[in-house]
């Protein structure tokens, strides 16, 4: 029996491993401990149910706890190496459906909006977003309302307060639109910062890019859904017409984490008269589900024209000279923040694009490759290490770390603007 129990252990974990690798699920090396244990769960699944009729109960009981044990070891082994629920009770709060931070719903809005009170802490409210636009099937989306969007809506001055701009914040491969607010720990974030600023801060909306939580739309048009017609058809008219907050491109900015990030350039480059500044949290150099050859398959249908449609290097090449657009490139680093990126040397920008294209999941190659031809074509960018890991904790204190700058950028009232870290320009004007 334990021959046969090692030898389905083994498959069992090489099963998992080549569907990881396979399927470009991870950017980084997952620990070697997570087979391990993954082996042993299979292991002990197959003593368990290959040696029950002959086992004694001491051994019946013992094959029970096993199974369990082993499952939750490789359980803990995979959130130790992604992060995913910092605390047990994010866990449990994910596993029950438990209350999200400063959730309510549309009545308790409502009511607060017309007291004439403003609230000490910022709003988090559910939303069915319509998708008239993409068709693409989603879940339910969330908002987060800073205490002075309150103002707008029983202040009666003339001119009244200036409307609020807006940060799109999407997730990784494998999300939910509440992960930011859980895992990313982004609602408290908010709310310091708002405390820190007179209630002001920007009105965020936590979009669905994936509608299940593995469909790895990497926010293009393809095979798995209009992920991209709906975050820029879809939901920036709705944050507009519902919450009124600025349409002005100026206005609005977009924060992603992992693919979230690699999403977040994109859609800037894709569409500069959306959007106008992102922070790009170790994204890829591309949409990224695979190797290029899978990506193409796998998104487009084997489409390489609608690939290139979606691809930053292409889109920004093609595109030509920017104006007004800005980018944070965080990467899990050590060292001091890079604004220039060898931008004047082409030789150098052009052996990081390569480097890049060939490891599009390698965060620091795809950073610093994106954000000099970024800047060659006039993009504000720099990319700003910060040690860490490829996981929500260091997700959650960049994006600590960035909101100054990005709200800032996005002419967030009472809120100076910045430099990124390690420059003094600022590049002015509106994209086009």
């Amino acid at each position: 029996m334990a021959p046969t129990a090692a030898a389905i252990g083994a498959t069992l974990a090489w099963g998992t491993r080549w569907y990881v690798t396979g399927n470009g699920l991870a950017n980084e090396r997952p620990p070697s401990t997570l087979w391990i244990w993954v082996a042993l769960t299979g292991a002990a699944a197959t003593v368990l149910i290959l040696g029950w009729r002959s086992a004694r109960w001491w051994r019946r009981g013992a094959s029970l706890l096993a199974v369990p044990l082993c499952l939750l070891s490789a359980t803990l082994t995979l959130n130790l190496w992604v992060g995913y629920f910092p605390t047990v009770q994010t866990a449990w709060n994910q596993l029950t459906s438990g209350p999200l931070p400063d959730q309510a719903d549309q009545a308790a809005v409502a009511a607060l909006a017309h007291s004439g009170v403003r609230p000490s802490h910022g709003t988090l409210l559910p939303v069915v977003i319509p998708s008239d636009a993409s068709h693409f099937k989603h879940r339910g989306e969330l908002v987060y309302l800073p205490p002075a969007w309150f103002d707008r809506e029983h202040r009666s001055e003339n001119p009244p307060p200036p409307q609020l701009p807006t940060v799109m914040m999407i997730g990784g491969q494998f999300n939910t639109p509440a992960d930011w607010a859980r895992a990313g720990n982004a609602v408290k974030t908010l709310d310091d910062f708002a405390a820190a600023h007179s209630g002001n801060a920007p009105v965020v909306v936590f979009v669905d890019s994936g509608g299940a939580f593995n469909n790895d739309t990497e926010c293009v048009n393809g095979r798995r859904g209009n992920a991209a017609d709906h975050l820029t058809k879809d939901v920036v008219p709705y944050m507009v017409s519902k919450f009124g907050v600025s349409p002005e491109q100026t206005s609005w900015g977009i924060v992603g984490w992992s693919m979230g990030g690699t999403c977040a350039v994109d859609l800037t480059v894709m569409h500069p008269t959306l959007f106008s500044a992102f922070v790009d949290i170790a994204g890829d150099f591309y949409p990224n589900a695979g190797n290029k050859t899978q990506t193409i398959v796998r998104l487009f249908g084997g489409n390489e024209d609608a690939w290139s449609a979606f691809d930053p290097t292409t889109v920004i090449t093609r595109h030509g000279s920017y104006t007004g657009l800005s980018g944070w490139f965080a990467i899990s680093s050590p060292g001091p923040p890079s604004p220039d990126n060898a931008v004047a040397d082409t030789t150098t920008m052009r052996l990081a694009g390569r480097d890049a294209a060939a490891n599009p999941g390698n965060q620091a190659a795809a950073a610093n490759a994106l954000c000099a031809l970024g800047r060659a074509n006039g993009i504000y960018c720099a990319v700003v290490p910060q040690p860490g890991k490829h996981d929500w904790p260091f997700a959650d204190r960049v994006f600590a770390a960035a909101l100054p700058w990005l709200a800032g950028q996005l002419a967030t009232p009472g809120v100076p603007k910045i430099p990124l870290p390690g420059t003094t320009q600022q590049i002015a004007g509106t994209g086009r």
